[in-house]
């Protein structure tokens, strides 16, 4: 199995992002298919590393790309429930995160997870049931535990987006504290990319 895709970035799509990996002698372009959150984070031309997982079918291998592992490993988790196939697994992470996604099962919450298209209500009620005993609690409850503090995805992902623009790291970190307000219990990525962009051309 590919466990993470490293390389250059050589095309960037609506749906994926082909990567181009190999040694000197040649090279090979691995397409991944990717949330538009995760999509965001990359550019033509740069180098990136994704965790991935890879799908296998009779008549077909499919690599899905992750921003990070705690995507990845909530991309595979909810595969667990009835009728969750991969292109639903993405489709659960490019409208919720994966705290997003612990909380609504956490607390019940069929509307959140409904706003997933092909999520109808009865689904969401089985994933409920199915998941809730293993998808772990939200970072927020984890804290209250008195566990590491661990920064939220978004913040990575807007952060290695500034920086692949040619923002320096500390001007990145200032725009993304600008924008921190805006995150939200869902956050966008891309929106939130564009605004701290913003931040940086007022600064």
């Amino acid at each position: 199995m590919i466990a993470f895709v490293r390389g250059k970035v050589a095309a960037v799509s609506l749906s994926s992002a082909v990567v181009e990996v190999g040694g000197a002698s040649g090279s090979i372009g691995l397409e991944l298919l990717c949330t538009p959150n995760t999509l965001a984070t990359l550019r033509t031309g740069q180098e990136a590393a994704l965790p991935t997982s890879m799908v296998v079918r009779e008549d077909s291998l499919t690599l899905f790309g992750f921003a990070d592992d705690d995507e990845k490993a909530t991309f595979e988790l909810v595969q667990t429930a009835s009728g969750v196939g991969p292109k639903l697994a993405q489709a659960m992470l490019a409208v919720l995160s994966p705290d997003a996604l612990r909380s609504a099962v956490a607390t019940d919450d069929v509307k959140t997870l409904t706003k997933v298209p092909g999520i109808g209500q009865k689904v969401a009620q089985r994933i409920i049931l199915e998941l809730r005993d293993r998808i772990g609690s939200p970072t927020a409850a984890r804290l209250a535990d008195g566990a590491p503090v661990t920064t939220p995805a978004w913040r990575d992902q807007v952060h290695q987006g500034l920086v692949g623009l040619g923002y320096n790291a500390k001007d990145a970190e200032k725009a993304v504290d600008a924008v921190a307000d805006e995150a939200g219990p869902i956050p966008d990525v891309g929106a939130l990319l564009r605004a701290a962009l913003q931040a940086l051309s007022k600064a």
